[in-house]
């Protein structure tokens, strides 16, 4: 039994706070009544406080069950500068030799140790039972719960044993039960009853904390090619000086490649990822925290559970795998209510990546990782403010539409009426028995016969191809209608079942009585440039609008659409850079030498008459410093295609993929500098003429250099055991390019 206590003064004594934050108090005394525990709390709200206090407080020894030694490591060293007692808090992993272990061990059955971190791996060994069963447990907490369901970010199958391990110490104790305390960042409604269930406590009291973050600024790049986001974020971090910053990489090798890039570029960065020595990564951890690193560019296996208040940035270099992955990574940031600018670049070539990772895992678990991607995806892509799409998928309302904190809405789109539209979504939900996903939906209303859609009959309902005349005016309209369509609750997507999607009580009763519903297109990323302090845009808009009105005039000169003249990513850094001269010009991203002499001349005059104009006092024009690995490799290719090597044997000479050869020819074209892909084009048997001259034709005449679309408009489809339609349609773009804009 625990002695009545004042928790104020508990709370003053140990961590020295004179109140608490949030729903902390009321969790503890429902924790220390015996009662279990569910606590939803975003990064930086306090979780761990929930579970130390009262360890502090109560009798016996609280078992924390956490994921990561390093987090382990962090929260016991926090323990222990509480108070001058030694041996307060303990992990057993292992990463303990015998000595070590002995001494945990020892301070656990004298009564001196308060918390012992575990991993599960730890807790369910079979020869750790008899010294879980050897002392008095005041309560179990299982931090990072989200790692029991398959649903969550970070599943581990050894959180699936817990339960039945806890209740093998209880028999062997004789005791009915000690109260159980689940805590995570980030669940949504289907991983908080994952973890209830998984753990045994559907009796449990749920505490739930808004999801809301206000100081943190969320904004989505677009990756043209990995020089540019490389370029973009050393740029970024030279704004920041001296500020700490996380930025994740999927990959171990990318996470050292662009460690040494920002190392020889002048900035204290270090990499961090599991295939590190242990040691190494414990002393760039603790680097990291003494302010000796001001950036860590790590896999997912940095952060959990680091006490650092005053991360100010978190990029994400690729699109993350799920949403609860990137608000628990993006929630490191600004821990202390400050600045936080969390920043994803985004691709869809990356996504595709990531699908193809998971062609080799069982069906169950690549479905799941699917409609996990899809909502990232969706996330991504949408002009709906982030703040209000992140809170929603956490089942959380936002009731503003613009909160001034996020790239669209400080860029917001221009709303378009789609009430005929989403009432045309509506009916063919509806039509189809509310049994299909969003790409079904989506191609029954723009009437396309395709072979799913002719087997199960659908091609014969009068709703069939209700959205033609729609899509002739706007092909961009229906995901963003079926998105928007979510957040205002008339479709609800069934993402456990195969993302199906369903009409709600609202969406029935719109189809009934419809009323004005409006919608914003998909965004582009046309505008996304550097943050400065507080969200605003590091671009100057006065600049990039003379700059676009120029490019539209000197496009129209030519007869050629605006972006091959200069991408929109190049007018945006000359908006922020103010290049005056040919050389600087040169180091835009995508302006080669070609490009710069054939269009830019009237470029840097406009941007040397603007400054003088308007009195600005440039800097000089950063020189970004590269690691010469990748342009090594570059010049090989276009050796090999200077060969008319074809390109499926220059995939396999480089010992890459087609589609990564396809993004390398992508980048050099980007670059500015001109590649000779039709001899392979020209190969009948690689491609057929005609839709190369197709292909060729809609960019020549396309506003837009818009993959997707340019398959949908063309009609191109996958040839079998050839080329997919979007190789087709990216290699004539390459050509396009090459031919036209450099």
């Amino acid at each position: 039994m625990t002695k009545e206590v004042d928790l104020t003064q508990a709370l003053k004594k140990y961590f020295g706070f004179d109140h608490f934050k949030g729903d902390q108090e009321a969790i503890i005394r429902n924790l220390m009544a015996g009662n279990n525990t569910f606590v939803l709390m975003p990064t930086g709200g306090g979780k761990s406080l929930c579970y130390q206090l009262p360890s502090l407080i109560m009798e016996g020894t609280a078992i924390v069950v956490s994921p990561l030694i390093a987090l382990m490591k962090n929260q016991v060293d926090v323990i222990n500068g509480l108070t001058e007692e030694d041996g307060l808090a303990h992990f057993l992993n292992s990463s303990l030799n015998r000595a070590a272990i002995n001494r945990v061990v020892d301070d656990v059955h004298s009564g001196r140790t308060k918390l012992l971190y575990v991993a599960p791996e730890s807790l369910n060994k079979e020869e750790n039972l008899e010294f879980f069963s050897s002392f008095h447990i005041s309560f179990y907490a299982i931090d990072e719960a989200h790692c029991i369901s398959e649903w969550g970010h970070d599943f581990r199958p050894e959180y699936r044993n817990i339960r039945p391990t806890i209740n093998r110490i209880a028999e062997i104790q004789h005791v009915d039960s000690v109260p159980v305390i689940a805590l995570t960042a980030t669940a949504t409604d289907k991983v908080r009853s994952d973890i209830k269930k998984s753990l045994g406590i559907l009796d449990a009291e749920e505490f739930r904390s808004s999801f809301n973050r206000p100081n943190l600024y969320y904004e989505v790049r677009q990756k043209i090619s990995e020089e540019d986001t490389d370029s973009q974020i050393i740029r970024f971090i030279k704004q920041h000086p001296g500020k700490s910053g996380i930025i994740y990489c999927l990959s171990r090798k990318k996470v050292e490649e662009l460690a040494k890039k920002l190392q020889i570029n002048g900035f204290k960065a270090a990499p961090y990822h599991a295939g590190l020595d242990s040691e190494l990564r414990t002393k760039t951890q603790d680097d990291f925290l003494k302010e000796e690193i001001d950036v860590i560019v790590a896999t997912i296996a940095f952060g959990m559970g680091i006490d650092k208040p005053d991360v100010r940035f978190v990029i994400h270099y690729d699109i993350p795998k799920s949403l609860e992955g990137y608000y628990q990574e993006t929630g490191r940031a600004g821990r202390d209510g400050g600045e936080g600018i969390c920043i994803a670049f985004y691709s869809p070539k990356d996504l595709k990546k990531l699908e193809k990772f998971m062609e080799n895992k069982d069906v169950n678990e690549k479905e799941i990782g699917y409609q996990l991607l899809q909502e990232t995806k969706a996330y991504a892509e949408s002009s709906v403010c982030r703040r209000k799409m992140l809170l929603h998928y956490f089942g959380e309302e936002y009731p503003q539409d613009n909160c001034g904190n996020c790239d669209n809405c400080l860029h917001p789109q221009k709303q378009f009426e789609a009430t005929e539209a989403l009432l045309i979504v509506l009916n063919a939900i509806k039509a189809v028995k509310e049994n299909f996903d969003q790409a079904y939906i989506t191609d029954f209303v723009k009437g396309r016969a395709t072979d799913n859609i002719v087997r199960h009959g659908h091609n014969k309902l009068p709703e069939f191809g209700a959205g033609a005349k729609l899509n002739e005016e706007d092909s961009s309209i229906w995901n963003p209608v079926i998105r928007q369509a979510m957040i205002s609750h008339y479709i609800r997507k069934d993402v456990e079942n195969f993302g199906l999607l369903k009409l709600t009580p609202e969406g029935r009763m719109f189809i009934k009585s419809p009323k004005p519903f409006f919608a914003v297109h998909d965004r582009e990323y046309d505008d996304v440039e550097e943050n400065a302090e507080g969200g605003v845009s590091a671009l100057d808009q006065e600049l990039l609008g003379l700059l676009k009105g120029l490019r539209k005039d000197v496009a129209h000169k030519h007869n050629l659409p605006p972006y091959v003249i200069f991408q929109d990513i190049s007018l945006s850094q000359m908006a922020t850079s103010y290049p005056v001269t040919m050389e600087e010009l040169q180091q835009i991203q995508g302006v080669g030498q070609g490009k710069a002499h054939k269009y830019g001349k009237p470029f840097v005059d406009l941007i040397k008459k603007y400054c003088e104009d308007n009195d600005i006092q440039r800097v000089d024009m950063m020189r970004v410093i590269s690691l010469p690995k990748k342009s090594m490799k570059k010049l090989k290719i276009i050796e090999l295609i200077d060969r008319r090597v074809p390109l499926d044997e220059i995939a396999t000479m480089q010992g890459c993929g087609f589609d990564d050869l396809i993004d390398d020819i992508e980048s050099i074209v980007n670059s500015g500098m001109k590649v000779d892909i039709s001899y392979y084009l020209d190969d009948e048997d690689v491609i057929d003429p005609d839709e190369v001259d197709d292909i060729y034709d809609y960019f020549r005449s396309s506003d837009s250099d818009d993959v997707d679309t340019a398959i949908d408009d063309c009609e191109i489809y996958d040839d079998d055991g050839g080329l997919t339609a979007e190789e087709k349609v990216r290699l004539v773009l390459i050509k396009f390019l090459s031919e036209q804009a450099n």
